[in-house]
């Protein structure tokens, strides 16, 4: 019956191995551990912490706790960092207390999914990965393990672009597959895993462990000469690092090698330089592994006493003897042992516990298998509802779509309505303003008409009658006066009134004006306001002579009040005016040295300049003045459409 003992145990403790990494490590340490002192931001130098707690976390716990604990301090409100930190307080409790490590894995992928970059993509493969080995070894669900690893840990790993870690995901599935004892699908694995990490240096330990591996299952299937060439490939790789750690796994390895092929004594050599390196890298587990390898060269050589006090000193071994799975394999060993070494009370006590610890694995990995199918179950009748309920909401979606459709439509159609509504609103007041102010304009052009029309009739009655009045008065006193003396100071003062009373009537009605022209009519009326105070310049340009009499007269009027004023209220001692003509454009200029002008309500509601303003909006134009604070001076710039007729050849 033994003779299939080592292979049995074999098969069921391969998924149990440990591994450690490579001296290349993942890392630089010392890279790492001085970028980690620099004074970085705290970001940097937590992801700095994390990648030192990576690297120890095989080896040395202690280590990968410390560093993990000076990346946790550094995190502050940084979720993608506070998911990497919890995957970390994951992974150092999985241990001892993997149902509270289950969990915070959990959370750790639920902080970083909302994150698409490499690195995150790989810790959340990373925590995929640790919570199906959770499921595997502490619940033995192998095939939760296994649907895990392919659904969620290895395409995320494959998303990231990390190879090393790909390549360990590969191999680990084939560990799965391996202990449901599915060696094909293992194989193929485990041959994708090589492939994968063949041409990466850090990824060394893992590929050692695919050669590994793959010698095992030729061992088991009757191939010796494969399970050697694997091995020999393996030890080639381990040749530069002497005391790397994966040389545990390969005296491993090579002790079940010639122990399957009856080369006992060669096991046991094996085995025992195994043991040495591995009290000298201080690897607790791993020497556990390779005393049994020892009990099952020394069971098969016959040599039982010893095989009994290896097997005997295993069953006390922590953590070996924690594993449920590893005190079945001893349990069974010293059963079959003793029975061989006719003590079978002994071999009856070790068979009653062997049988017990089984039941119980068997209840277990029932209640597992009844769990992993309630939970098929539960995602089945899930899915089913998710589906029904999408269907259900994208019903809900078209309703509200066509719904905000219509609703969408009303909308510009009210939209719409208010805006002509509005615009009509807008044109109507607007037309109705420019039609009040078109009336007011035909208002001011018909008063300011009647108002000229004035001023011609009074100024032909004081020129024409009172003028002649006067000048047939002096005459006839005149006569006289040679006879009375006392007469020639009245026939001076009725020259001064013959005087005035020109000037009175020029200004209601300039004769210059009606006899040369607007030109010559400025340029008299500027000489008419300079005096020895007042220097007044006139400059005109391209002024039409066909300009109507009344758009002369309502200009002559404009310039007439804006000299007045100047004179008036600025206090100005000289004064330019300027008169340009374009077409049936007219401008005005007129500036002055004066005190400035007053641009209150007051000052330009004065009777003088409504005059200008009804004259200017008579003949259709605009008033700009430009009078600085604080500085002397004002310039008033005026702008008139006058219907003058363009002469040919003229620009424009």
């Amino acid at each position: 019956m033994m003779k299939y003992l080592p292979p049995l145990l074999l098969l069921l403790l391969s998924g149990l191995c440990g591994r450690s990494q490579e001296p290349p490590g993942r890392y630089n340490r010392d890279s790492l551990a001085r970028q980690a002192e620099q004074p970085l931001p705290d970001s940097v130098r937590a992801a700095t912490f994390f990648r030192l707690a990576e690297d120890w976390i095989e080896q040395d716990t202690g280590m990968a706790k410390k560093y993990a604990g000076q990346g946790k301090r550094l995190v502050h409100d940084n979720v993608r960092l506070q998911g990497i930190s919890l995957y970390y307080d994951a992974r150092l409790l999985a241990f001892t207390m993997p149902d509270s490590a289950a969990a915070i894995y959990l959370q750790a992928e639920n902080r970083l999914k909302k994150f698409t970059d490499k690195e995150a993509l790989r810790y959340r493969s990373m925590c995929w990965h640790d919570y199906a080995r959770l499921l595997h070894f502490d619940k033995d669900d192998s095939e939760s393990y296994i649907n895990l690893m392919m659904e969620r840990a290895i395409p995320l790993a494959l998303q990231s672009g990390d190879r090393v870690w790909l390549g360990r995901n590969y191999l680990d599935l084939a560990y799965g597959f391996k202990n449901l004892q599915q060696h094909p699908k293992a194989e193929t694995y485990l041959k994708q895993a090589i492939e994968t990490l063949r041409d990466e240096k850090s990824g060394i330990s893992f590929l050692t462990a695919a050669y590994h591996t793959l010698s095992e299952n030729n061992s088991l299937s009757g191939h010796p000469a494969e399970a050697a060439a694997y091995m020999d490939s393996m030890r080639l790789l381990l040749l530069p690092y002497p005391h790397a750690a994966a040389w545990l796994d390969y005296y491993a390895g090579e002790s079940m090698r010639l122990t399957v092929a009856a080369k006992f004594e060669q096991s046991l050599e094996a085995a025992d330089k195994g043991i040495a390196l591995a009290k000298q890298l201080k690897r607790t587990y791993p020497e556990q592994r390779l005393l049994l390898q020892k009990f099952y060269a020394l069971y098969n050589k016959k040599d039982l006493a010893k095989a009994r006090d290896v097997a005997l000193d295993l069953s006390e071994r922590q953590p070996f003897i924690h594993v449920a799975m590893n005190r079945l394999l001893i349990y069974y060993g010293l059963v079959v042992t003793y029975e061989e070494l006719h003590n079978i009370p002994e071999a009856f006590g070790w068979l009653k516990r062997y049988s017990n610890l089984r039941d119980s694995i068997s209840k277990s990995n029932l209640e597992a298998k009844i769990n992993a199918l309630e939970i098929k179950y539960r995602k089945a009748e899930d899915q089913r509802k998710i589906t029904a309920l999408n269907a259900a909401n994208d019903k809900a979606r078209s309703a509200l779509k066509r719904t905000r459709l219509l609703n969408w439509s009303l909308s510009v159609v009210v939209l719409l309505l208010f805006s002509i509504l509005l615009l009509g609103y807008f044109f109507y007041r607007n037309r109705k303003k420019t039609a009040a102010q078109r009336e007011q304009i035909k208002v001011s052009q018909a008063m300011l008409q009647v108002q000229e029309e004035e001023r011609q009739r009074v100024a032909r009655d004081l020129h024409d009658s009172l003028g002649g009045l006067l000048a047939s008065t002096k005459i006839n006193l005149s006569a006289i006066a040679g006879h009375q003396p006392e007469l020639k100071p009245i026939i001076s003062q009725l020259d001064v009134s013959v005087t005035e009373l020109r000037k009175i009537a020029h200004n209601m009605m300039p004769e210059m004006l009606l006899r040369l022209g607007l030109e010559a009519a400025l340029q008299d009326l500027c000489n008419a306001f300079t005096t020895e105070q007042l220097m007044v310049r006139c400059q005109c340009l391209d002024i039409q002579p066909d300009i109507p009499q009344q758009e002369q007269v309502t200009i002559y009027r404009i310039i007439q009040e804006l000299l007045t004023n100047a004179v008036k209220h600025a206090a100005a001692t000289r004064i330019l005016l300027q008169c340009n003509q374009r077409d049936n454009r007219f401008f005005i200029t007129v500036e002055d040295n004066g005190k400035g002008f007053d641009t209150t309500a007051d000052a330009k509601d004065g009777m003088g300049f409504i005059n200008i303003r009804n004259r200017v909006a008579y003949l259709h134009g605009s008033i700009d003045i430009v009078s600085p604070q604080n500085r002397k001076g004002t310039s008033i710039n005026i702008e008139v459409y006058v219907t003058s007729a363009i002469p040919a050849g003229h620009p424009g």
